[in-house]
């Protein structure tokens, strides 16, 4: 019976032992284990900046394009400086655009005609064959239903208070009617009265929307009209 108990005893204490290395065998492997972790950086971005309207464009995708800017305060667009002297415009705003060329800007101020821009046109058509005195081949004024481009100009006109302050790449700004949106390839304004638009740009003064080529008025460059 004595050799029984003890048998007994010695089996168990093997049982336990067993059951102890296991746990401190599994404990060691889960140690070692690589421990998975969740990331919590964003995923980088896949929104791209919208491409300014092509050639082509329709008015939808002019006004899209104008539309997704960062609106700028009006406010502060109500003042001219030329010369050091600041002039106070009233309602009316004008403001400074980059003209798409590698110096210069476009000027732009409104009017009672709607907006007047003007800017140094890197290849600039000739004046008309009827054209005398100063010819501003840049000279845009934008009424909504009317683009005209070109201009005798012996005159500055409401450029005479000088020029606005500037309205940043990818800033808009909303004008009665009118919106135009700063872009490094030129200014683009829509007028939603008439659903037309215009991107005026160093290489060119290019119309969208309803605006169709016709006769040019005396001492204009050149015409469209809806």
């Amino acid at each position: 019976m004595r050799k029984v108990g003890l048998l007994a005893v010695a089996i168990l204490a093997a049982g336990c032992a067993q059951s102890t290395d296991g746990q401190a065998e599994s404990a060691s492997a889960d140690a070692t284990r690589p421990t998975a972790t969740t990331s919590t950086a964003a995923p980088p971005s896949t929104t791209r900046p919208a491409e300014a309207p092509g050639e082509n464009a329709t008015i939808g995708r002019v006004i899209a394009f104008i539309e997704e800017g960062t609106a700028a305060d009006v406010a502060t667009f109500h003042v001219a400086f030329r010369d050091g002297v600041t002039t106070r415009l009233g309602d009316d705003v004008a403001f400074t655009a980059p003209s798409g060329a590698p110096s210069g800007n476009t000027q732009c101020m409104t009017t009672a005609d709607g907006l007047t821009c003007l800017l140094e046109l890197t290849a600039p058509p000739p004046p008309p064959a009827d054209a005398e005195g100063v010819w501003k081949a840049g000279w845009t004024d934008f009424p909504g239903a009317e683009l005209r481009v070109g201009a005798l100009r012996g005159d500055p006109g409401p450029f005479i208070a000088g020029s606005g302050p500037e309205l940043p790449d990818g800033q808009t700004l909303s004008i009665g009617d009118t919106r135009c949106r700063s872009d490094a390839t030129g200014l683009y304004c829509v007028n939603y009265a008439h659903r037309s638009a215009v991107r005026i740009s160093a290489d060119g003064v290019r119309p969208f929307g309803c605006l169709q080529a016709v006769a040019p008025p005396a001492g204009v460059g050149t015409a469209y009209r809806c």
